[in-house]
């Protein structure tokens, strides 16, 4: 049903185009220089006042469709399943895959009759949403349709319209920004601070902690096992691994970009430069193939032949890998923000007598430094944020140690590992999910300031 009310917005999307820029042509009778607004503005106002009530109701429509044929459905279910919000849950979700075609195995009458409460239920929500849509988009277009004439302003209405739905966009960029803050500073402050929650640290207990293992036992034949939620051995980790990542993709990144931007020929530039940029698009589970199958392996070898203790997962063979993994982020914006200096501080610099080193040296580089900072700021948080080249290449192992040969862990990986499957969000293991990401929200915004700081003082601004 989905593809049909598509197809009917487009065709009210073209029909209201086609039609209106006619009426405006027959309007003018060739006379366009009378008109305030050209026809292609006509047709597109009269397009948008047919699109936009068909997707406002399609999206209204949706939702209540949703909702209504979920409570239809729970409405066939036996009392002790609607009372019980868990098997609620799970009843729901079997009766939506028998509707779906995805159910296996035989189900029970009940589930089987709120299985044809729900089909109804959506059919009947998809057809009115379809219908209302279709009169709302006809009667957009019509009403747009009468406005046609000589003097109706349409390119300032279609403007404004324009102006609205950008500042809508934006609108909802800023709103999901500040409900991710939110929705993970309750659950951390619930994390601390609800007394319901059985077996939480304090504040103190969980920055300053160095066990960290937010396992309990499950059975009785597994023992005593101690529920710890410090946070230093995944700092120490997530640190280690970026200190190593920045040590391989810093210099590497930053002396390429010099190079493809100052000393390139253009010739080797058109194929270095889309070569170097390929390291981004490689999946990162491949890479941490990469790391876990070659590079943790050369690096034990190289390890025994010294006489050095190194584990089969290290911080230092994911440190690397992910080191190559953010070479593009820092050479390509690094050289971005080096072309983007002007030539005539290079020429400067050459009448004064410096040679091309000196001038990179002391006149580009000086001149390019924001943008620079800026690109070694998208590396880290890059590398900070990185799980799947961790968790194969330096494993789940939370170590308190600055040694690189050691197996080590991240927030990252062990935000992954704790929120796999369904999840009760009323127990201390789950909700340690979100007091990580706060934190590492914490650490990623002082590492910006650090690095806003370190560009006002050294920036040098040019007339």
């Amino acid at each position: 049903m989905a593809g049909w009310y598509a197809l009917t917005v487009v065709a009210l999307l073209i029909a209201g185009y086609v039609l209106a820029s006619q009426r405006a042509r027959s309007v003018a009778g060739g006379n366009y220089a009378g008109m305030h607004s050209l026809p292609s503005y006509h047709g597109f106002y009269t397009a948008s006042l047919a699109f936009l009530p068909a997707l406002f109701i399609f999206a209204v429509g949706s939702l209540l469709t949703g909702h209504f044929a979920a409570q239809s459905a729970i409405s066939a279910f036996p009392e002790n399943v609607q009372s019980d919000v868990l098997k609620q849950g799970a009843a729901l979700r079997e009766t939506i895959n028998i509707v779906r075609g995805g159910a296996t195995g035989d189900a029970s009458p009940e589930i089987q009759s709120a299985a044809s409460n729900y089909a109804a239920a959506t059919s009947l929500g998809e057809w009115l949403t379809w219908l209302l849509g279709t009169l709302a988009g006809v009667g957009g277009l019509s009403w747009a349709l009468s406005r046609v004439s000589m003097n109706f302003r349409a390119r300032n209405r279609f403007e404004k319209l324009v102006h609205a739905a950008l500042w809508l966009c934006a609108t909802i960029a800023v709103l999901t920004t500040i409900g991710i803050v939110f929705s993970v500073v309750g659950e951390t402050y619930r994390f601390f601070f609800d007394p319901a929650i059985k077996g939480k640290p304090t504040v103190f207990e969980f920055l300053l902690g160095t066990d960290w293992n937010p396992q309990a036992a499950m059975r009785a034949d597994q023992g005593e096992i101690q529920t710890a939620y410090g946070f230093l051995p995944l700092l120490t980790g997530t640190l280690l691994i970026t200190t190593i990542a920045i040590l391989v993709a810093g210099p590497l990144g930053l002396f390429s970009a010099i190079y493809l931007a100052e000393y390139a020929s253009p010739r080797v530039r058109s194929v270095a430069k889309p070569v170097l940029e390929i390291l981004a698009g490689i999946p990162t589970v491949v890479l941490g193939f990469f790391a876990a199958l070659t590079v943790a392996p050369y690096i034990r070898g190289w390890g025994e032949a010294f006489g050095l203790e190194v584990a089969s997962e290290s911080a230092l063979a994911a440190g690397v890998v992910m080191g190559m993994m953010i070479i593009p982020f820092i050479s390509s914006l690094s050289d971005d923000v080096i072309n983007a200096v002007p030539q005539s501080l290079r020429d400067a610099a050459f009448a004064m007598g410096a040679t091309k080193s000196e001038s990179v040296r002391q006149v580009v580089l000086p001149a390019a430094l924001p943008g620079i900072v800026s690109a070694f700021m998208l590396a880290i948080s890059r590398a900070i944020g990185e799980t799947m080249i961790v968790v194969m290449a330096a494993g789940l192992a939370a170590n308190l140690t600055f040694n690189p040969l050691a197996a080590v862990t991240t927030i990252t990986v062990q935000i992954k590992t704790i929120l796999v499957g369904d999840q009760e969000f009323d127990s201390a293991k789950t909700l340690a999910a979100f007091a990580l990401g706060f934190v590492l929200f914490f650490i990623t915004l002082t590492l910006n300031y650090i690095a806003l700081k370190v560009v006002q003082k050294y920036r040098e601004q040019y007339d």
